[in-house]
């Protein structure tokens, strides 16, 4: 194993929400044939994305693969695009064996930016052409409070779909104009009653700590705005500055202060929903402890871990055991619009194919279930990685593991790898000490654009 060490110098490296980050895909010269990429896949349990590329306004702080509104006639481009994109995985994964998508999810930028109707389509795709059940399975949809109308929602929620992920950030009228989010709370408790209005089962509301002039009474001031819905989810995220962004044009005058503030309000977050009744399931995810089981974590019989992920749309990331692959990656408006227009003239052959990606080897493996285990509270048992790798994770990765031990970040437990309180704190650090060197190096290469 090619080890790294625990040097970070900030407990908010990066947020590790996918292992590797896109930034380390490369063109494939080779342009693999799906068909031959997934023959030897197991396909009983796959996960379903679908990936829209638009939103109302981009958020300071966004980084995602998205764009600011479409020209007339452009989703309908877009979703034609789709269908000919799921029509054409749909036949790569082969009538050898059956196929099943274990669960499904919409994001981007905005589903809920497309018209009703449009979703309507949406849903029509996932299930005609990919072939998924959406009525049978967990279908988590990202949503804004402005695109979150009464006739998109009843659309939604006649579909099937069983978690409603808001993003409102912050409750503050100013802090939310801080973080380039304008939003009046008026709408913004209207949107939560047109969800609850909706019965969709599960709602998560996403807020955000970290902003300028944030204080602990502000911030406990937006969580106990959203908790007065009940949400059966909180995701709390750490705000982050990133290049090509809204406020990475800003400056930031004092690291170390800000890391403070972050870590101080994440502790009083989590505090008050424990509090509340919720249960943490990583650094970022509450659960109440009442709340139905679908959520964003799927269902029990897919595992992100070892289970394929089937992405649509030209921001949607697909995994094989294999490789992971994509299309081209952007933040920069005018490079995201490019991507967009060139996803929407692919003929139909041309979905078949993987054009960007990164070839996962057994040690990148092993770091990735590692990682995606060690991030969740519930930790990974040490016989489950044994019985897929036939070593154990302290073989395997000692130096970073003792790095975390040393520091308190592990619980002493033979049988169960998991981190402690304060290691969940951390995990923003403890993600990025787990990157190979390769993958450093490769991400470290990548031009912004």
């Amino acid at each position: 194993m090619n080890s790294t060490t625990l040097n970070s110098p900030t407990p908010y490296e990066s947020y590790v929400y996918a292992y590797p980050h896109k930034t380390a895909y490369r063109p494939l010269p080779e342009r693999p044939a799906l068909r031959d990429l997934w023959a030897e896949q197991p396909k009983d349990a796959l996960s379903l994305y679908l990936h829209i590329p638009f939103c109302e306004v981009r958020c300071g702080f966004c980084n995602l693969f998205t764009r600011i509104g479409a020209p007339e006639g452009l989703t309908t481009a877009y979703l034609d695009a789709l269908e000919r994109q799921a029509t054409a995985v749909r036949e790569a994964l082969g009538p050898d064996e059956p196929v099943r998508f274990a669960a499904a999810a919409f994001g981007g930028g905005t589903p809920t930016f497309l018209t009703a109707s449009e979703l309507e389509r949406l849903c029509d795709i996932a299930e005609k052409r990919a072939g998924a059940d959406l009525r049978a399975v967990p279908l988590s949809v990202e949503a804004s409070p402005a695109t979150a109308t009464a006739d998109r929602l009843a659309v939604l929620a006649d579909r099937g779909t069983t978690r409603l992920s808001l993003g409102i950030q912050s409750f503050v009228a100013e802090e939310a104009r801080t973080a380039v989010r304008p939003q009046k709370r008026a709408d913004v408790e209207a949107a939560l009653s047109r969800i609850r209005d909706a019965a969709i089962p599960v709602l998560n509301i996403d807020l955000i700590y970290g902003i300028d002039g944030q204080t602990e009474e502000s911030w406990r001031y937006s969580l106990d705005a959203a908790l007065a819905w009940r949400p059966e989810e909180l995701y709390l995220y750490p705000l982050y500055v990133r290049p090509l962004t809204g406020l990475g044009r800003r400056p930031n005058d004092s690291p170390a202060a800000w890391d403070e503030q972050r870590l101080r309000l994440y502790r009083a977050g989590r505090d008050r929903l424990l509090a509340a009744g919720y249960e943490q399931v990583s650094m970022r995810m509450f659960r109440r402890a009442d709340a139905p089981a679908q959520s964003a974590e799927g269902p029990a019989d897919h595992a992100c871990q070892t289970d394929g992920m089937v992405g649509l749309g030209c921001g949607a990331r697909s995994y094989t055991a294999d490789l992971h692959y994509s299309f081209d990656y952007a933040v920069d408006m005018r490079q995201i619009r490019t991507i967009v227009d060139d996803y929407v003239g692919r003929p139909e052959a041309d979905f078949a194919r993987a054009d960007y990606g990164r070839w996962i080897d057994a040690e990148e493996a092993r770091r990735r279930h590692l990682l995606q285990s060690l991030l969740q509270a519930r930790g990974m048992p040490v016989a489950e990685y044994r019985g897929r790798f036939g070593s154990s994770p302290w073989e395997d990765f000692p130096a970073e593991l003792a790095a975390f031990a040393e520091r308190g970040w592990l619980v002493d437990d033979a049988a169960l790898l998991r981190l402690t309180p304060e290691g969940l704190a951390h995990s923003d650090a403890a993600g990025p000490a787990l990157f190979s060197a390769d993958v450093r190096a490769v991400m470290a290469a990548y031009e912004r654009k």
